[in-house]
């Protein structure tokens, strides 16, 4: 006799699941996030339900308010998010929020309605065509802070194939602060509220590129205990009409000022040239909104003077913008014709009170500030307001430009970041391989977009991941690879030149080979072809010793010989001097005896094959 379970029970819960998702589909095991052409599954009878759209499937509500904080049970003992919270937040019902080059949006349910889905295997209606798929989402574990939740759903195509994915969603209590979306101060409780950071989270997989999706399934129920909770998906557009022409990392988020009615006048560098713009801002690591009263961009004269009047950037049609935290925002593109190998004034009014701003914080550039009350300045020709120098670049993490090849990421920490190189001359290694791929016919002339930071490394954070900071060396090469690598625009190769911040660290090299086996199966998940570089010679500074360079040794014999990557390059064998190979040439040395100078910076670029970067 099948009996029904009591109300209130786990097994009641999982029985309305079960009886009210008769799409839900089971998916076998299969290798992680790995597409793999399969038949229709129409022989399933519960696969020939229609799917329904993802706010049909809600079935739980995440979000109180403070005053009512028993009218939500996110995690099945009565926790939940802060609605005020997340309204300090920019999160407010109904909100865009693009993150990683993906548009998601924010709940919006009905007065005392769910607001999200506990994954149980559902079919969801997504449809079109995309580079990825993403996922806002958070994992819970009912009456603790638990461990990841996670499991393998299938994409749907409308020729009739599918293929698998696996999605796993950090807890909302205890996940990693580094690769949140958004950070809460606050915990719901029935018994009131609590301090303690809570997490949302972006997860993307990848999907088949060029092939129109029909539907998604979500991952079946997780456990007992614990649930999988999404929030929004969508489909990462393709951006084949552009190419990045500069870009720099989020490293960090400064406490500043505050600065009261200012307009910032960033200084960059394109590589790549078009006849359309297009810059992006971003609020990583941020606790609050950014709002952006106006926006400009201009060919540079001299210092912060434009050589013409800059031309207006709008968003949305607005002249300005607000900014949620975590989020980004690219400008509506606009005809400015970019020069490749040129200075650019990007200009940014900031019309409120900014206390704190995400930054890229070695720029090895001089740009510029106007003082407090100066009021909207973006649209001036002329230097005079701009009294006060940044050696950071805030908020502004990207600049690109109409057509063209795409894009290649160079990922990597002070020596890609330009540290030693001339300031101002713009004499970075992925500078001069700009100019080297401009000046050939052989392969495209891909835009070079510099993801160097200063003091980076490939395992470990340095960057805490929450709350302003004096550390502004980024969080590992592993956890901002989606953001820095993956959702840059129209990239097509990577180069990954890291690891000697870890090896002065005490990282054996066992851990520094296990993160690029991981970054590089995921590029290639991704389409994206992967060259590394091996990790140059540091004898003579401070703490590059003897064991440390062993374990360097250890890294570049794996780098050389492995045969999992697309291209090497080897940069070691390009600066060291032979009679001392764990130093290099003192021609290429900048003194430090760590960072190359600028001809090291030139024997980099010279030791990259150009044919083997496609």
């Amino acid at each position: 006799m099948l009996r029904t379970p009591r109300p209130g029970t786990v097994g009641a819960r999982r029985h309305r699941r079960t009886t009210a998702l008769a799409g839900a589909v089971a998916v076998g095991a299969v290798c992680a996030v790995a597409l793999a052409n399969t038949p229709a599954l129409a022989a399933n009878p519960a696969a020939a339900k229609e799917p329904l759209p993802l706010e049909r499937l809600f079935d739980n509500r995440a979000v109180s308010d403070d005053a009512r904080p028993a009218a939500a049970d996110f995690d099945g003992s009565g926790g939940s998010f802060s609605a005020q919270d997340l309204a300090a937040a920019g999160w407010t019902p109904g909100r865009a929020l693009d993150i990683d080059a993906s548009h998601l949006t924010w709940p919006r349910p009905a007065p005392g309605r769910p607001d999200n889905v506990r994954a149980a295997g559902q079919s969801v209606r997504l449809t079109g065509r995309g580079e990825a798929l993403t996922f806002l989402v958070a994992g819970s574990t009912k009456g603790a802070a638990g461990n990841a939740v996670g499991g393998k759903g299938t994409v749907r195509y409308r020729d009739g194939s599918s293929g698998t994915y696996t999605l796993t969603a950090p807890d909302w209590r205890r996940g990693p602060l580094t690769t949140k979306a958004v950070g809460l101060a606050h915990r719901n409780t029935r018994d009131g509220q609590r301090t303690e950071t809570t997490r949302l989270y972006t997860v993307t997989v990848p999907v088949a590129r060029g092939r129109e999706i029909s539907s998604v399934v979500l991952p079946k129920d997780p456990g007992a205990t614990t649930d999988l909770h999404v929030f929004s998906m969508a489909l990462r557009a393709p951006t084949k009409e552009w190419t990045g022409s500069w870009a720099a990392s989020t490293s960090g988020y400064a406490a500043v000022g505050p600065w009261t009615d200012r307009t910032l006048r960033l200084v960059v560098h394109s590589s790549a040239g078009g006849p359309v713009t297009r810059v992006r801002l971003e609020n990583t690591f941020a606790q609050r909104p950014v709002r952006i009263g106006h926006a400009t961009v201009a060919l540079q004269d001299k210092g912060a003077g434009a050589a013409a009047r800059p031309v207006p950037l709008t968003f949305g049609g607005r002249d300005g913008a607000e900014i949620p935290a975590g989020a980004q925002r690219f400008s509506d593109p606009v005809r400015f014709t970019v020069p490749p190998d040129a200075n650019l004034l990007v200009s940014i009014h900031l019309p409120g009170t900014v206390r704190a701003v995400p930054v890229h914080s070695y720029t090895s550039q001089v740009s510029y500030l106007s003082a407090d009350g100066l009021g909207d300045r973006t649209g001036e020709r002329g230097q005079g307001a701009f009294t006060e120098k940044l050696d950071s670049w805030p908020l502004l993490t990207g600049v690109d430009v109409g057509g063209g090849p795409g894009s290649l990421v160079t990922l990597g920490d002070s020596i890609t970041d330009g540290e030693a190189a001339t300031p101002g001359a713009n004499g970075r290694w992925p500078d001069l391989l700009a100019r080297r791929l401009r000046a050939q016919h052989t392969v495209p002339a891909l835009g070079v977009l510099n993801h160097g930071i200063s003091g980076n490394r490939v395992v470990s954070d340095r960057y805490p991941g929450d709350g302003t900071s004096t550390i502004k060396s980024g969080v590992s090469a592993g956890n901002r690879l989606e953001r820095d690598v993956l959702a840059q625009t129209s990239a097509r190769t990577v180069i990954v030149f890291e690891g000697v911040n870890d090896i002065r660290a005490g990282t054996k090299a066992d851990a520094v080979i296990a993160a690029l086996r991981s970054i590089s199966a995921r590029a290639h998940e991704r389409g994206l072809r992967v060259a590394v570089a091996t990790i140059a010679p540091c004898g003579g500074f401070y703490d590059c010793t003897p064991e440390a360079d062993a374990q360097r040794t250890a890294i570049n014999r794996h780098i050389r010989t492995a045969k999992i990557y697309d291209a090497v390059f080897d940069f070691d064998a390009a600066i060291r001097d032979p009679q001392h190979p764990e130093r290099m040439l003192p021609g290429f040395d900048a003194g430090d005896h760590l960072h190359p100078n600028d001809a090291g910076m030139k024997a980099f670029s010279d030791s990259v094959d150009l044919r083997k970067l496609v």
